[in-house]
């Protein structure tokens, strides 16, 4: 009797609660993805054991869940990047070949092109974004037929209309809540929007001098105040949680925080507090600001069924003064070669961590290559939605790196990287080909540098396992992998595709594309 009684309990038990690994039964995980800008690898310190900055949040989230070692992001510069997070899909197959957008870019992503948060939205969740956007949106001209202007100086804001709402933001690629800054924290205009509207219309000019201050001259709100730009977005973001928790809807949250990119704007109770310079004091900030948000979600008490991602959209920038934090024993890049726009591995390789307690294991490491376009996927794995040939083209899913993190056959048969001048990397397992004779970005030897021009060979073959600082380059021993790899990174161009499916179109464009002189020789 005591046998039968214990079965029917059990029975009981298992029919009325899901169980954590069927995901498809499970009740639908809240998601937070937190994109930090410009933070290195070797920035927090469970990533890097020697860091002179200590990030005790971000330590006990990667404790806590599960941290990805071999992450990268899909370009080495910002907006690129983000289109990547937002759509699955490599930027390069876009109009955006090389470079960023400015605060006055048009819209980047069509309103017709499936996004993370178009797909959540279609799966019953609630949408928001919070932050910097650097996609490019349509401002409200006072004269349409003008001509276009870029963005870099205060005069090429003259022609938007502040009063009136933008078009082609985040509302029509499926966010239903959006509050943030159109470019860089130092691209102006300098005007907060929410929902598709301006704040406030702007009626002062501001620019700001010094080595970490800096920004650049232009439009001003007068609600838009520099230092204290992080701190709003993490406001609005536990405010945010904090509704979204009483609701019944699960809720998407794309965090996308300006810091610690320029300017480097730690407030008065973090100044002065890594030893460092203010790059160092502002990490710090950044930190204790995601415990702020991690006890924001335990206080809503939702902490159990929420998966929260903290990543960053590249490498260290040099406005870190890299070179005076290396001096003093910190390594933002840790053992990597290379930094913010570069090819290189400190140009894209990044802390990613993962934590969702209802899922997945506290404490894991994972060394399984995953790249930011993987989002996607994974958001669509877990909702149970199917992607179709033409969404996603560049995203696999994570999800069962959430169960089995150190997969016996890797997730991804191989990833693309790609430099601020627009050069190629392609990475498959240890071997990396790079498709450059330098850095393509930022740190020597630079494009153009004497001695790419020279001397350099134009192509780079480096095994990672063995050469993680990219020093010895392997291209003319190995030419067996260097022909393999450029075989399969010219099939990945051409197909508008790196995953499994019916090949698709990249962007039209009506320019040269320089940079895949390789594919046609």
């Amino acid at each position: 009797m005591k046998i039968i009684t214990l079965l029917i309990s059990f029975i009981t038990f298992t029919s009325i609660t899901p169980l954590k690994n069927d995901i498809k039964k499970a009740k639908k995980p809240n998601i937070i993805y937190v994109l930090a800008d410009d933070m290195g690898y070797g920035d927090v310190s469970a990533y890097n054991t020697k860091s002179k900055i200590q990030t005790p949040h971000l330590d006990q989230l990667a404790a806590d869940g599960l941290m990805f070692t071999d992450a990268h992001t899909s370009s080495s510069v910002c907006t690129p990047t983000r289109y990547g997070i937002i759509t699955g899909r490599y930027n390069w197959r876009s109009t955006l070949k090389s470079g960023v957008l400015t605060g006055n870019s048009k819209a980047l992503i069509s309103p017709k092109r499936t996004t993370v948060a178009s797909i959540l939205k279609q799966q019953g969740y609630h949408t928001a974004f919070i932050g910097k956007w650097h996609l490019g949106w349509d401002w409200a001209l006072k004269d349409e037929n003008a001509p276009a202007k870029k963005g870099w100086d205060a005069k090429d804001f003259d022609n938007i209309d502040f009063s009136k709402p933008i078009k082609n933001g985040p509302k029509e690629l499926g966010f239903d809540y959006s509050y943030g800054h159109s470019g860089s924290l130092d691209m102006a205009p300098y005007v907060y929007v929410e929902n598709g509207m301006p704040t406030q219309v702007p009626d002062t000019v501001s620019s700001r001098g010094g080595k970490f201050h800096w920004w650049r001259k232009g439009p001003t709100s007068r609600d838009f105040i520099h230092e204290d730009v992080t701190p709003n977005f993490f406001r609005k973001s536990f405010k945010h949680i904090e509704e979204q928790a009483k609701t019944d809807q699960p809720f998407f949250l794309y965090l996308a925080l300006p810091s610690p990119h320029t300017p480097i704007l730690p407030t008065d109770e973090w100044q002065g507090k890594s030893n460092l310079n203010p790059y160092g004091d502002f990490v710090m900030m950044v930190d204790d600001y995601m415990g702020q948000l991690i006890k924001a979600i335990k206080d809503a008490g939702i902490e159990d069924n929420t998966l929260v991602v903290f990543t960053s959209d590249n490498g260290c920038s040099p406005a870190a003064d890299i070179k005076g934090l290396e001096e003093l024993g910190h390594y933002p890049s840790d053992k990597y070669r290379g930094h913010k726009a570069d090819i290189f591995e400190g140009g894209h390789r990044v802390p990613f961590i993962v934590k969702w307690p209802d899922y997945i294991k506290k404490g894991i490491v994972s060394n399984d290559i995953i790249c930011t376009t993987d989002f996607i996927a994974t958001a669509a794995d877990i909702t149970n939605y199917k992607l179709s040939d033409n969404e996603g083209e560049d995203s696999y899913s994570m999800l069962p790196l959430f169960k089995k993190p150190n997969p016996k056959k890797p997730t991804r048969e191989a990833t693309v990287h790609h430099s601020i001048n627009g050069s190629f990397a392609i990475r498959q397992g240890d071997w990396k080909l790079t498709m450059c004779p330098g850095s393509g970005g930022w740190s020597y030897p630079k494009p153009g540098d004497k001695e790419v021009i020279e001397t350099l060979p134009e192509i780079q073959l480096y095994n990672l396992k063995n050469d993680p600082r990219e020093t010895t380059n392997l291209q003319d021993r190995y030419p067996e992998k260097v022909t393999a790899l450029k075989t399969l990174l010219i099939k990945y161009i051409k197909e508008g595709r790196s995953t499994p499916g019916t090949p698709q179109p990249n962007d039209a464009i009506s320019f040269i594309w320089k940079q895949i002189d390789f594919v046609n020789p």
